[in-house]
């Protein structure tokens, strides 16, 4: 089978940390967001080709990226947007993907900002039994939380029903934009050509429920949607499990750091104290109290009380410019 993996998103809820930077890219424990999953896709021998669907804006940095990899499976499919006025669509970019790169094959389909916690070797051999379309499903645990993504209702692990973003969910099962599709159930030209809706791939699901058999693999571990300031940071104390992490190359000066601190590499934190918050490369931290915050690379904070802050990179801020 060929995979994709969607990096095509502008991220604009985590602006200013991704106005220069896809949200896949952003650092987690030891490494980034999609390595997590490319590194698997790497090492599962049924997937051959790996496509990383991004945008014109973001190629330049997956380019990049890839080159300081070692991986062989990974290529860039590039849709010719901009800017988030111009996307296609998520279920549009893949009907292009699947025509641009000539994919004839079975096709694992997985968002670029998911961490999941299950292996996606353990997915595709649950797929393998079900021999037909198969996702992945999650309890969220909330109703509230369960109107934002795709609500699966099962029988045993048939999908009997599915509805996208549903004002009034009746459970808080939910699809979490990881999908593998036999060849025969690759539709999205039919799908678009019916005139349905190119944006979320919860759409198609919904479409294909009541045109063919889809099934579940439910998991109970942790599952992580990089969408939002307070999602990112859950997931990098997830990986933290309270520890705070401190970079080979980064100085910390009579400093307190609090449970789920990340500090990156040549970062410096002097007389400050830091609390669930990751600080990026060759950042200056002086004098601050810190909480729940992102401060982004080559940044100067000096003398700040900061909770739920998100810092841009190459900013200079000192209370003196309060």
């Amino acid at each position: 089978m060929d995979a994709v993996v969607l990096a095509g998103g502008y991220a604009t809820r985590l602006w200013p940390i991704t106005r220069h930077r896809p949200k896949m890219m952003l650092p987690v424990g030891e490494t980034t967001v999609i390595d997590r999953v490319l590194s698997e896709l790497e090492s599962d021998g049924r997937v051959d080709d790996v496509y990383i669907s991004t945008n014109e804006r973001f190629a330049d940095d997956f380019e990049s990226f890839l080159a300081d990899r070692e991986y062989e499976k990974p290529r860039l499919s590039v849709e010719d947007t901009t800017g988030e006025d111009e996307k296609f669509g998520v279920v549009g970019a893949l009907g292009q993907l699947v025509d641009r790169e000539g994919i004839d094959d079975d096709l694992f389909v997985i968002a670029g900002d998911n961490l999941i916690s299950f292996d996606v070797s353990d997915f595709i051999d649950a797929y393998e039994d079900n021999g037909a379309t198969t996702l992945a499903a999650y309890d969220v645990g909330s109703r509230e939380k369960a109107k934002s993504y795709g609500l699966v209702t099962l029988d045993d692990d048939e999908v009997v029903d599915f509805q996208e973003k549903p004002e009034d969910p009746a459970s808080t099962l939910v699809s979490i934009a990881c999908y593998v599709f036999p060849a025969d159930q690759v539709r999205f030209e039919e799908y678009l050509e019916d005139g349905n809706n190119p944006d979320e791939p919860g759409w198609f699901i919904q479409w294909l429920v009541d045109n063919d058999e889809v099934y579940a693999y439910t998991f109970d571990e942790a599952w992580f949607d990089i969408g939002t300031p307070e999602s990112y940071l859950t997931a990098v104390a997830y990986h933290l499990d309270g520890d705070n992490r401190v970079a080979d190359g980064a100085t910390v000066e009579n400093s307190t750091l609090g449970e789920n601190v990340h500090v990156l590499d040549d970062a410096e934190i002097v007389d400050s104290n830091l609390d669930n918050s990751i600080v990026f490369p060759e950042a200056s931290i002086r004098d601050c109290d810190i909480r729940e915050s992102i401060i982004d690379r080559e940044t100067t904070l000096e003398d700040l009380d900061l909770a739920g802050a998100l810092i841009g990179a190459h900013t200079t801020i000192t209370n003196g410019d309060h």
